[in-house]
């Protein structure tokens, strides 16, 4: 049932529409979804719903209340909305056939110019990005705070954050508009996908170029420096490093120095999909093998062990070319258990510590993780 505050995705009517999921999206405490809505064989269209915290604006609905169900989004009604993405307090859309980028939210916090609209103002309904009106954009990717896309020509832009070199820009300056990323690497752009602070992008040969912050190796160059244009990562360009025992070296033994592993001289990595995290990052190739590499104290890069990784290295499970074998294991958690297990604020945030800042440290009571400790007056302390 509708609550009053705009068009239920949900409600009961008389006559009830077939809708189809097209797309979900999820920030860091809302969600998206783009619903191919038919009521009958003359009526179609594309409806964009919100739902979940909305006090940043970032449901889109004029207003900065949560909302507990699907709630449609109005203003983007008969906008042809063909694709969605979530950053962490913001959200944006693209319209095909008008040709036009539309993005809203950031109550307060879109100082760092996110939204790409050429101010520091926050927007509780989506607006249109002039920079992009008439330019055929491919796909758009969000960060906690910076934007990324890449147009139908294969240009790739960014704006927003640009603290860390995660515009591409070849600076750590913020950019309020998108701006066009004027690293040559010869090759054009397929799609593009952002972390907390950093971003990825993968080129029409299926080559892999990453950028901006690299403190847990997320970049995957094999260091942890800060690349403020694109950089190909070369492990996943013919060859890629294993270390500590990986399967792929032609023989049975444990190895605990890295051993370079040579694929087969047909095969091209060619990469097809990529997603980041906060802190780590995932590829899958052509071939069917996924690699992951970056943060890994909390196990997300799936090699079984908290190691943080600077280089990709393939997830055997998942791949055609892992372990044979090797089976998935299933859950053995009681869905009925409602006990949940405490976990420390450095556990649970991210932070980019503000050297203008006193560091002060919070020390927590639980908890085993090996982050720094929060500060409780970072600025740049991202919510759960």
């Amino acid at each position: 049932m509708a609550d009053g505050r705009g068009g239920d995705c949900n409600s009961d009517t008389a006559v009830r529409p077939i809708r189809k999921v097209l797309l979900i999206s999820a920030g860091a405490s809302h969600s998206v979804a783009l619903l191919l809505d038919v009521i009958n064989v003359i009526a179609a269209g594309n409806v964009v719903c919100s739902w979940g915290r909305g006090e940043d604006g970032q449901l889109g609905l004029g207003d900065a209340e949560d909302r507990f169900s699907p709630t449609q989004v109005s203003a983007l009604d008969g906008q042809e909305i063909v694709s969605l993405t979530c950053g962490a307090d913001h959200t944006t859309a693209y319209s095909e056939a008008l040709k036009q980028v539309y993005s809203w939210g950031c109550w307060g916090r879109n100082q760092n110019g996110q939204l790409g609209l050429g101010t520091t103002e926050d927007s509780l309904v989506p607006r249109k990005i002039e920079a992009f009106k008439g330019i055929p954009v491919k796909m758009v990717a969000a960060g906690a705070e910076h934007t990324a896309a890449v147009t139908e020509d294969g240009e790739l832009y960014g704006w927003g954050w640009g603290r860390y070199g995660n515009l591409g820009l070849g600076d750590r300056n913020d950019r309020l508009v998108p701006e066009k990323v004027s690293a040559d690497v010869g090759e054009k752009m397929f799609i593009v996908a952002c972390g907390w602070r950093h971003t990825i992008c993968v080129s029409s040969s299926g080559a892999l170029y990453t950028y901006g912050w690299s403190k847990y190796g997320q970049l995957g160059h094999g260091d942890f420096e800060d690349h403020l244009s694109p950089h190909k990562v070369q492990a996943l360009h013919g060859s890629f490093t294993s270390q500590f025992g990986q399967v792929g070296v032609d023989d049975n033994c444990d190895h605990c120095s890295p051993v370079q592993v040579k694929f087969p001289h047909d095969q091209v990595l060619k990469v097809i999909l990529i997603s980041c995290g906060w802190r780590h990052t995932l590829a899958a190739t052509e071939r069917q093998n996924v690699f992951s590499w970056g943060r890994g104290t909390n196990g997300q890069l799936g090699h079984g062990e908290s190691v943080d990784r600077s280089v990709p290295r393939i997830i055997e499970v998942l791949s055609v070319d892992g372990s044979s074998g090797q089976q998935i294991r299933s859950s053995t958690v009681d869905p009925s258990a409602a006990e949940k297990s405490w976990v420390s604020p450095t556990e649970r945030y991210a932070v980019v510590p503000d050297e203008n800042l006193p560091r002060q440290s919070v020390i927590p009571e639980r908890g085993t993780g090996n982050d720094v400790n929060v500060p409780e007056n970072d600025v740049k302390r991202i919510r759960l």
